[in-house]
Protein backbone atom coordinates (compact mmCIF):
# COMPACT_ATOMS: atom_id res chain seq x y z
CA UNK A 1 0.00 0.00 0.00
CA UNK A 2 1.44 3.35 -1.09
CA UNK A 3 0.81 6.12 1.41
CA UNK A 4 1.47 9.85 1.60
CA UNK A 5 1.51 10.41 5.32
CA UNK A 6 -1.69 8.68 6.41
CA UNK A 7 -3.32 8.98 2.96
CA UNK A 8 -3.69 5.54 1.39
CA UNK A 9 -3.46 5.44 -2.41
CA UNK A 10 -3.53 1.74 -3.29
CA UNK A 11 -0.78 -0.57 -4.53
CA UNK A 12 0.29 1.47 -7.55
CA UNK A 13 -1.51 4.81 -7.78
CA UNK A 14 -2.17 6.77 -10.93
CA UNK A 15 -2.00 10.49 -10.27
CA UNK A 16 -3.31 13.42 -12.28
CA UNK A 17 -0.58 16.00 -12.76
CA UNK A 18 -1.31 19.60 -11.80
CA UNK A 19 -1.77 21.51 -15.06
CA UNK A 20 -2.53 25.21 -15.34
CA UNK A 21 -5.91 25.89 -16.97
CA UNK A 22 -6.51 22.14 -17.29
CA UNK A 23 -6.72 20.30 -13.94
CA UNK A 24 -9.67 22.31 -12.63
CA UNK A 25 -12.71 20.78 -10.86
CA UNK A 26 -14.68 20.04 -14.08
CA UNK A 27 -11.76 18.12 -15.57
CA UNK A 28 -10.81 16.45 -12.31
CA UNK A 29 -14.35 15.06 -11.98
CA UNK A 30 -13.95 13.23 -15.28
CA UNK A 31 -10.54 11.84 -14.33
CA UNK A 32 -11.87 10.63 -10.99
CA UNK A 33 -14.76 8.86 -12.71
CA UNK A 34 -12.23 7.05 -14.89
CA UNK A 35 -10.17 5.73 -11.99
CA UNK A 36 -7.57 8.38 -11.11
CA UNK A 37 -6.31 7.63 -7.60
CA UNK A 38 -5.07 11.09 -6.60
CA UNK A 39 -5.40 14.47 -8.20
CA UNK A 40 -3.82 17.88 -7.81
CA UNK A 41 -5.25 21.32 -8.37
CA UNK A 42 -3.84 23.74 -10.88
CA UNK A 43 -0.80 25.41 -9.35
CA UNK A 44 -1.60 28.44 -7.23
CA UNK A 45 0.55 31.53 -6.82
CA UNK A 46 1.28 32.10 -3.15
CA UNK A 47 1.49 35.85 -3.79
CA UNK A 48 -2.01 35.77 -5.26
CA UNK A 49 -3.26 33.61 -2.41
CA UNK A 50 -2.02 35.83 0.41
CA UNK A 51 -3.42 38.88 -1.39
CA UNK A 52 -6.80 37.21 -1.77
CA UNK A 53 -6.72 37.40 -5.59
CA UNK A 54 -9.93 35.93 -6.99
CA UNK A 55 -8.27 33.57 -9.49
CA UNK A 56 -5.91 32.15 -6.87
CA UNK A 57 -8.58 31.74 -4.21
CA UNK A 58 -10.97 30.03 -6.65
CA UNK A 59 -8.36 27.36 -7.31
CA UNK A 60 -8.71 26.27 -3.68
CA UNK A 61 -12.16 24.87 -4.52
CA UNK A 62 -12.19 21.14 -3.85
CA UNK A 63 -15.08 18.72 -3.54
CA UNK A 64 -15.57 15.59 -1.48
CA UNK A 65 -15.89 13.34 -4.54
CA UNK A 66 -12.36 14.35 -5.60
CA UNK A 67 -10.60 13.09 -2.50
CA UNK A 68 -7.82 12.40 -1.91
CA UNK A 69 -6.58 15.63 -3.45
CA UNK A 70 -3.53 17.84 -3.18
CA UNK A 71 -3.44 21.61 -3.50
CA UNK A 72 -0.30 22.78 -5.28
CA UNK A 73 1.39 26.12 -4.63
CA UNK A 74 4.36 27.92 -6.15
CA UNK A 75 6.44 30.85 -5.06
CA UNK A 76 9.90 31.93 -3.98
CA UNK A 77 9.39 34.11 -0.91
CA UNK A 78 9.73 32.28 2.41
CA UNK A 79 7.17 34.35 4.30
CA UNK A 80 4.64 34.15 1.48
CA UNK A 81 5.04 30.38 1.18
CA UNK A 82 4.52 29.91 4.91
CA UNK A 83 1.44 32.13 4.98
CA UNK A 84 0.03 30.40 1.92
CA UNK A 85 0.55 27.01 3.59
CA UNK A 86 -1.75 28.11 6.40
CA UNK A 87 -4.42 29.22 3.90
CA UNK A 88 -4.17 25.89 2.07
CA UNK A 89 -4.54 24.00 5.33
CA UNK A 90 -7.83 25.81 5.97
CA UNK A 91 -9.11 24.50 2.60
CA UNK A 92 -8.66 20.97 4.00
CA UNK A 93 -7.00 19.02 1.19
CA UNK A 94 -5.27 15.74 1.99
CA UNK A 95 -1.89 17.03 0.78
CA UNK A 96 -0.03 20.27 0.15
CA UNK A 97 2.22 20.06 -2.90
CA UNK A 98 5.02 22.47 -3.85
CA UNK A 99 5.73 23.13 -7.51
CA UNK A 100 9.44 23.17 -8.31
CA UNK A 101 8.93 22.03 -11.87
CA UNK A 102 7.02 24.61 -13.92
CA UNK A 103 9.34 25.70 -16.75
CA UNK A 104 7.34 28.76 -17.89
CA UNK A 105 9.52 31.84 -18.20
CA UNK A 106 7.37 34.23 -16.15
CA UNK A 107 7.45 31.75 -13.24
CA UNK A 108 11.11 30.82 -13.59
CA UNK A 109 12.22 34.46 -13.74
CA UNK A 110 10.89 34.90 -10.20
CA UNK A 111 12.99 31.93 -9.05
CA UNK A 112 9.78 29.96 -8.56
CA UNK A 113 8.77 26.69 -10.19
CA UNK A 114 11.76 25.14 -11.96
CA UNK A 115 13.67 28.38 -11.46
CA UNK A 116 14.58 27.32 -7.96
CA UNK A 117 16.55 24.39 -9.39
CA UNK A 118 19.30 26.97 -9.86
CA UNK A 119 19.56 27.27 -6.08
CA UNK A 120 19.08 23.91 -4.37
CA UNK A 121 19.96 25.30 -0.94
CA UNK A 122 17.09 27.78 -1.21
CA UNK A 123 14.81 25.02 -2.46
CA UNK A 124 15.54 22.90 0.60
CA UNK A 125 15.16 25.81 3.04
CA UNK A 126 11.88 26.88 1.44
CA UNK A 127 10.56 23.33 1.69
CA UNK A 128 11.66 23.09 5.31
CA UNK A 129 9.77 26.29 6.11
CA UNK A 130 6.58 25.02 4.46
CA UNK A 131 6.78 21.63 6.21
CA UNK A 132 7.07 23.41 9.56
CA UNK A 133 4.15 25.72 8.69
CA UNK A 134 1.46 23.10 8.22
CA UNK A 135 0.06 19.89 9.66
CA UNK A 136 -0.67 18.64 6.14
CA UNK A 137 1.67 16.13 4.50
CA UNK A 138 3.89 18.11 2.14
CA UNK A 139 4.91 16.71 -1.24
CA UNK A 140 7.05 18.12 -4.05
CA UNK A 141 6.93 17.97 -7.83
CA UNK A 142 10.15 18.82 -9.61
CA UNK A 143 12.42 18.03 -12.58
CA UNK A 144 15.77 16.30 -12.98
CA UNK A 145 17.62 19.61 -12.79
CA UNK A 146 18.00 22.99 -14.42
CA UNK A 147 19.98 21.68 -17.41
CA UNK A 148 22.11 18.70 -18.43
CA UNK A 149 24.96 19.89 -16.19
CA UNK A 150 22.83 20.15 -13.04
CA UNK A 151 20.90 16.89 -12.80
CA UNK A 152 21.21 16.69 -9.02
CA UNK A 153 17.89 14.96 -8.44
CA UNK A 154 19.34 12.07 -6.39
CA UNK A 155 20.88 14.51 -3.92
CA UNK A 156 17.84 16.80 -4.05
CA UNK A 157 15.51 13.92 -3.22
CA UNK A 158 17.57 13.01 -0.16
CA UNK A 159 17.67 16.59 1.09
CA UNK A 160 13.94 17.15 0.56
CA UNK A 161 13.15 13.91 2.35
CA UNK A 162 15.42 14.97 5.21
CA UNK A 163 13.36 18.14 5.80
CA UNK A 164 10.14 16.16 5.91
CA UNK A 165 8.39 15.80 2.56
CA UNK A 166 6.17 12.72 2.31
CA UNK A 167 6.40 11.99 -1.44
CA UNK A 168 8.26 13.22 -4.51
CA UNK A 169 7.02 13.41 -8.11
CA UNK A 170 9.76 13.74 -10.72
CA UNK A 171 9.30 14.86 -14.31
CA UNK A 172 12.03 13.19 -16.35
CA UNK A 173 13.25 16.35 -18.07
CA UNK A 174 15.34 19.37 -17.16
CA UNK A 175 13.97 22.87 -17.19
CA UNK A 176 16.02 23.65 -20.28
CA UNK A 177 14.27 20.83 -22.15
CA UNK A 178 10.83 22.26 -21.37
CA UNK A 179 8.62 19.50 -22.85
CA UNK A 180 10.90 18.62 -25.75
CA UNK A 181 12.74 15.39 -26.37
CA UNK A 182 12.10 12.18 -24.51
CA UNK A 183 11.69 12.06 -20.75
CA UNK A 184 14.63 10.31 -19.07
CA UNK A 185 13.37 7.95 -16.38
CA UNK A 186 16.77 6.45 -15.59
CA UNK A 187 17.49 9.12 -12.99
CA UNK A 188 14.01 8.71 -11.53
CA UNK A 189 14.90 5.03 -11.09
CA UNK A 190 18.17 5.98 -9.38
CA UNK A 191 16.24 8.05 -6.86
CA UNK A 192 13.90 5.13 -6.18
CA UNK A 193 16.82 2.68 -5.88
CA UNK A 194 18.69 4.90 -3.42
CA UNK A 195 18.67 2.96 -0.11
CA UNK A 196 18.30 6.23 1.78
CA UNK A 197 14.96 7.00 0.15
CA UNK A 198 11.88 5.71 1.93
CA UNK A 199 9.16 8.08 0.68
CA UNK A 200 7.05 7.24 -2.41
CA UNK A 201 8.62 8.26 -5.73
CA UNK A 202 6.24 8.98 -8.59
CA UNK A 203 7.43 9.17 -12.19
CA UNK A 204 6.09 11.69 -14.70
CA UNK A 205 6.69 12.29 -18.38
CA UNK A 206 5.59 10.74 -21.69
CA UNK A 207 3.19 8.12 -20.32
CA UNK A 208 0.56 8.02 -23.05
CA UNK A 209 -0.54 4.38 -23.26
CA UNK A 210 -1.26 1.38 -21.02
CA UNK A 211 1.67 -0.50 -22.56
CA UNK A 212 4.11 2.28 -21.75
CA UNK A 213 2.75 2.60 -18.22
CA UNK A 214 3.33 -1.12 -17.60
CA UNK A 215 6.79 -1.05 -19.18
CA UNK A 216 7.91 1.94 -17.10
CA UNK A 217 6.39 0.52 -13.93
CA UNK A 218 8.43 -2.65 -14.34
CA UNK A 219 11.58 -1.09 -15.78
CA UNK A 220 12.02 1.84 -13.41
CA UNK A 221 10.41 0.56 -10.21
CA UNK A 222 8.52 3.72 -9.29
CA UNK A 223 5.73 3.68 -6.69
CA UNK A 224 3.18 5.24 -9.03
CA UNK A 225 2.80 7.24 -12.20
CA UNK A 226 1.70 10.84 -12.66
CA UNK A 227 -0.06 11.56 -15.94
CA UNK A 228 -0.42 15.01 -17.45
CA UNK A 229 -0.76 15.86 -21.12
CA UNK A 230 -2.02 12.40 -22.17
CA UNK A 231 -5.14 12.93 -20.05
CA UNK A 232 -6.17 16.23 -21.66
CA UNK A 233 -9.42 15.51 -23.43
CA UNK A 234 -8.83 11.83 -22.72
CA UNK A 235 -9.59 10.99 -19.07
CA UNK A 236 -10.07 7.34 -20.15
CA UNK A 237 -6.28 6.92 -19.99
CA UNK A 238 -6.66 6.07 -16.28
CA UNK A 239 -9.19 3.27 -16.75
CA UNK A 240 -7.26 1.91 -19.73
CA UNK A 241 -4.01 1.67 -17.77
CA UNK A 242 -5.70 0.04 -14.77
CA UNK A 243 -7.47 -2.48 -16.96
CA UNK A 244 -4.23 -3.36 -18.70
CA UNK A 245 -2.43 -3.80 -15.38
CA UNK A 246 -5.15 -6.15 -14.15
CA UNK A 247 -5.85 -8.18 -17.31
CA UNK A 248 -3.13 -7.54 -19.88
CA UNK A 249 -5.88 -6.55 -22.31
CA UNK A 250 -6.23 -3.30 -24.19
CA UNK A 251 -9.65 -1.78 -23.66
CA UNK A 252 -11.57 -0.63 -26.71
CA UNK A 253 -11.36 3.12 -27.23
CA UNK A 254 -14.28 5.11 -25.81
CA UNK A 255 -17.26 5.25 -28.13
CA UNK A 256 -18.42 8.45 -29.77
CA UNK A 257 -21.32 8.43 -27.29
CA UNK A 258 -18.90 8.31 -24.36
CA UNK A 259 -16.75 11.05 -25.83
CA UNK A 260 -19.69 13.35 -26.48
CA UNK A 261 -21.10 12.68 -22.99
CA UNK A 262 -17.74 13.55 -21.43
CA UNK A 263 -17.39 16.71 -23.49
CA UNK A 264 -20.91 17.77 -22.51
CA UNK A 265 -20.31 17.10 -18.82
CA UNK A 266 -17.01 18.95 -19.00
CA UNK A 267 -18.57 21.97 -20.72
CA UNK A 268 -21.56 22.07 -18.36
CA UNK A 269 -19.40 21.98 -15.23
CA UNK A 270 -16.91 24.41 -16.74
CA UNK A 271 -19.65 26.98 -17.25
CA UNK A 272 -21.04 26.36 -13.77
CA UNK A 273 -17.64 26.83 -12.16
CA UNK A 274 -16.10 29.62 -14.28
CA UNK A 275 -19.08 31.41 -15.74
CA UNK A 276 -20.30 31.20 -19.32
CA UNK A 277 -17.65 33.27 -21.12
CA UNK A 278 -14.59 31.71 -19.51
CA UNK A 279 -16.15 28.28 -19.28
CA UNK A 280 -16.76 28.18 -23.02
CA UNK A 281 -13.39 29.67 -23.87
CA UNK A 282 -11.26 27.34 -21.75
CA UNK A 283 -13.06 24.24 -23.02
CA UNK A 284 -11.64 24.81 -26.49
CA UNK A 285 -8.26 23.28 -25.64
CA UNK A 286 -9.99 19.95 -24.92
CA UNK A 287 -12.11 19.35 -28.01
CA UNK A 288 -9.26 18.27 -30.28
CA UNK A 289 -8.35 15.47 -27.89
CA UNK A 290 -11.92 14.37 -27.21
CA UNK A 291 -12.28 13.63 -30.91
CA UNK A 292 -8.71 12.89 -31.91
CA UNK A 293 -8.45 10.40 -34.74
CA UNK A 294 -11.96 10.97 -36.06
CA UNK A 295 -11.93 11.21 -39.83
CA UNK A 296 -13.13 14.52 -41.27
CA UNK A 297 -13.63 16.03 -37.80
CA UNK A 298 -12.10 19.39 -38.75
CA UNK A 299 -15.36 21.17 -39.74
CA UNK A 300 -17.00 20.12 -36.47
CA UNK A 301 -13.93 21.13 -34.48
CA UNK A 302 -13.85 24.53 -36.18
CA UNK A 303 -17.44 25.07 -35.12
CA UNK A 304 -16.73 24.04 -31.54
CA UNK A 305 -13.83 26.48 -31.14
CA UNK A 306 -15.55 29.43 -32.80
CA UNK A 307 -18.99 29.25 -31.20
CA UNK A 308 -19.70 31.26 -28.05
CA UNK A 309 -23.26 30.17 -27.18
CA UNK A 310 -23.40 27.04 -24.99
CA UNK A 311 -26.70 25.91 -26.54
CA UNK A 312 -25.14 25.89 -29.99
CA UNK A 313 -22.08 24.00 -28.73
CA UNK A 314 -24.30 21.30 -27.24
CA UNK A 315 -26.07 21.07 -30.62
CA UNK A 316 -22.73 20.67 -32.40
CA UNK A 317 -21.81 17.89 -29.99
CA UNK A 318 -25.14 16.20 -30.69
CA UNK A 319 -24.42 16.46 -34.41
CA UNK A 320 -21.01 14.83 -33.90
CA UNK A 321 -22.64 11.94 -32.07
CA UNK A 322 -25.27 11.48 -34.79
CA UNK A 323 -22.73 11.70 -37.59
CA UNK A 324 -20.14 9.32 -36.15
CA UNK A 325 -22.61 6.85 -34.70
CA UNK A 326 -23.37 5.85 -38.28
CA UNK A 327 -19.97 6.58 -39.86
CA UNK A 328 -16.55 5.00 -39.59
CA UNK A 329 -14.23 6.74 -37.13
Amino acid sequence: MIKIGDVELGEFPLLLAPMEDVSDPPFRALCKQQGCDMMYTEFISVEGLIRDADKSVQKLDIYDYERPIGIQIFGANHDSMMRAAEIVEDAKPEVLDINYGCPVKKVVNKMAGAGILQDVDKMVKLTDDVVKSTKLPVTVKTRLGWDDNTKYIVEVAERLQDVGIKALSIHGRTRKQMYKGEADWTLIAKVKENPRIHIPIFGNGDIDSPQKAKLYREKYGVDGIMIGRASIGYPWIFREIKHYFETGEILASPTVEERVAAAKQHLKHSIEWKGERLGVLEMRRHYTNYFRGFSHIKPFRSQLVSTHEPELIFEILDNIEKHYSTAFV
